[in-house]
Formats: C-alpha cells, sequence, structure tokens
C-alpha cells in the first residue's frame, strides 16, 4: 500500500513523503477498510513535529481521520456489525494511506447522502463540539453561545450544534471570508478577534440584544484556541467556559478573580478519553449527533481536498489559513 510514514519529526508538512509498504492484514479484532478520503486536524501537525501529547513510537504512519468501505471483517468476530462494502468513516492511527486497521468502537456507518470526503471530517469534530456544549456545557435554548475560531473544523461543528440547540451564536474568526463561512453554517452574529477590542464588542452586543439581570455577557465560551482569560471579559452571571485546545500555542494563564466575581465555571473537554473514563457518554453522543444529521441540522464541512497523496503536505499546511476541515479525497490505489 502507499502511506505516509513519520520515521523522524519533521519541521513542517511539506517535508512528508509517499512511501510504499506492506498492505495490512485483516487481524483478530480489527476491520481492514480501504481508505477513500482522509481529514487532517492541527493535532495532526503537532504530531509530525513531536508537539503532541500522544506520540506513538516511530515509525508510524501519520493521519487519523478517515472515509472507506469494509474489506474484511475481524477474524475472530462472530457476528461483526460491518460487513464487506459497508461505507464506513472512523478515526485510527495511519489514516494518511490506502488501507488502515480499526477497530469496531473507532467506526461508525457513513450517513445516508453523504460523501467520503465530509465523513472524513466528522469522527472527531463533530463528538467534541457536541460532547463540549451538551454534555459538559449543558447548552439550552436561549443561551448565547461565544466560539473562537468559528471557521475551522471544530468551529463550525459549534456553530451548527449551538444552533441546532436553540442557542444565538455569536462567532470570532481572524478574516471576512471565515466570518462569512461561519454565518453560512448559522451563526448569528461575527467579530473579528484580531481586533484586541474584541471583548468590548461582545459586550457591546450583549448589552443591546439581551436582557435580563446578569447577561451583560455570553453564557457559554467555546474555545479551541487559548482565548479563555479575554473571554472572561465579557461572559454573563454563571457561564460555562469550555477549553477545547491550545491552537494558539500557549497555555494560558487566567485571573481567577474574574471566575469568582461572574460565578463562572471553566471546564475541559478530551473527547479521546472518554472511551476509557465514560464509555457509556460516547453512544449517547453519538445518537444525538446522528439525530442532528437526520433532522438536516448538521452538514459536512470538508472544503477543499487533493487527489493525490501526495498533496496531503499541502493540505495539512492549509489548516492554519482556511476554513473547515480539509481532506485528501479520492478513490486511493
Amino acid at each position: 500500500m502507499r502511506a505516509i510514514q513519520v520515521r523522524e519529526y519533521v519541521k513542517g508538512p511539506l517535508d512528508l513523503t509517499v512511501t510504499t509498504l506492506p498492505t495490512p492484514t485483516p487481524s483478530a479484532d480489527k476491520y481492514l477498510i480501504k481508505i477513500h478520503s482522509a481529514g487532517t486536524n492541527f493535532f495532526d501537525l503537532l504530531q509530525i513535529q513531536g508537539k503532541y501529547q500522544h506520540q506513538p513510537p516511530l515509525p508510524w504512519i501519520s493521519g487519523m481521520e478517515f472515509g472507506g468501505t469494509i474489506l474484511s471483517p475481524p477474524t475472530a468476530a462472530s457476528s461483526p456489525k460491518f460487513k464487506v462494502g459497508d461505507r464506513v468513516f472512523g478515526a485510527s492511527q495511519g489514516a494518511y494511506a490506502t488501507h488502515i486497521l480499526a477497530h469496531e468502537s473507532a467506526l461508525r456507518p457513513v450517513p445516508e447522502g453523504w460523501s467520503f470526503e465530509d465523513a472524513a471530517g466528522l469522527f472527531i469534530t463533530a463528538p467534541t463540539s457536541y460532547g463540549g456544549l451538551v454534555t459538559r456545557a449543558n447548552v439550552q435554548s436561549g443561551d448565547w453561545v461565544l466560539v473562537h475560531a468559528a471557521a475551522g473544523g471544530v468551529g463550525l461543528a459549534a456553530v451548527q450544534v449551538a444552533k441546532a440547540k436553540g442557542a444565538t451564536v455569536i462567532a470570532t474568526a481572524g478574516s471576512y471570508r471565515k466570518r462569512q463561512i461561519a454565518k453560512s453554517f448559522g451563526a448569528d452574529y461575527t467579530i473579528d478577534y484580531k481586533d484586541s477590542k474584541w471583548p468590548d464588542a461582545v459586550k457591546k452586543l450583549c448589552a443591546e440584544k439581551r436582557t435580563g439581570n446578569g447577561k451583560a455577557g455570553v453564557d457559554i465560551v467555546y474555545d479551541p484556541v487559548g482565548m479563555i482569560d479575554q473571554s472572561l471579559k465579557c461572559v454573563a452571571w454563571n457561564a460555562r467556559l469550555l477549553v477545547i485546545g491550545f491552537a494558539a500555542g500557549k497555555i494560558e494563564e487566567v485571573a481567577l478573580n474574574r471566575v469568582l466575581l461572574k460565578n463562572v465555571s471553566i471546564m475541559g473537554l478530551h473527547w479521546g478519553q472518554y472511551v476509557n473514563f465514560e464509555k457509556e457518554t460516547v453512544g449517547v453522543v453519538w445518537d444525538g449527533i446522528f439525530e442532528l444529521i437526520r433532522q438536516r441540522k448538521f452538514r459536512g464541512t470538508s472544503f477543499h481536498g487533493s487527489k493525490a497523496m501526495s498533496g496531503i503536505g499541502e493540505c495539512t499546511k492549509g489548516r492554519c489559513r482556511r476554513w473547515g476541515n480539509e481532506r485528501l479525497g479520492g478513490r486511493s490505489s
């Protein structure tokens, strides 16, 4: 098979190269899958540089999210959930390849009417956003939600989940085009976070549009960037702030006096660990996501791709300057 194997850490995605490796054989507990499309995420970029919190031992195949078809079920499975030819999406180390092995728990059926390209960007972004907003922050109809980096993969997913639950969404993004993209996915208002006075803009908007004691700010902050400290300046009484990631590359120091004075809660979400510590929640979250898809309240966020595996470097590099989920598409041979 063809794959992008990391033998040593690299400076950037353009240093990645395609190599030929033995095609995996079906195993006792894993499906063999032919990959038709693979997604790129910010952590993929960190991982190839050796900067991610979870680093597999060298050498390893890069990439995590994919969409493809089942070639073979686990050899020891008496009644496998998926059969040969089924269209699936999932996440497992080694997605930048033509074939992959994956556990059943790491797979879901491709939603009806969805392409492999859209499905390949669903497995991580959707439950991160749904789990954060619904499971952790308990988003309710009438809440005001501030979504940072709203034109990214998890950002667009968060915008859609919040809107589906009846919230008003303020989306931040660093360019006019990205803010328009966030609006096209349902955001009610947009703000340029490159303007250092963006917290004042959020407060002004809430003051104009919201009424009620303690409502001079947002109820929920969804932050995959590292903007919690500044966000504390524009939250309402009893606000919930979600720490999703640190895309800005810096671990914040937070002014705890604001946490006390506004009676707020700051909470993290490590979705990848739910399968280890709270397995029963995983199914509940996915049921909720598929219900939103059935109601046509959640759609895919892929936007651009390369038909050749050699283009994955450009796709991964583009994570910082484009919107949604980059993906490597096309049927690889």
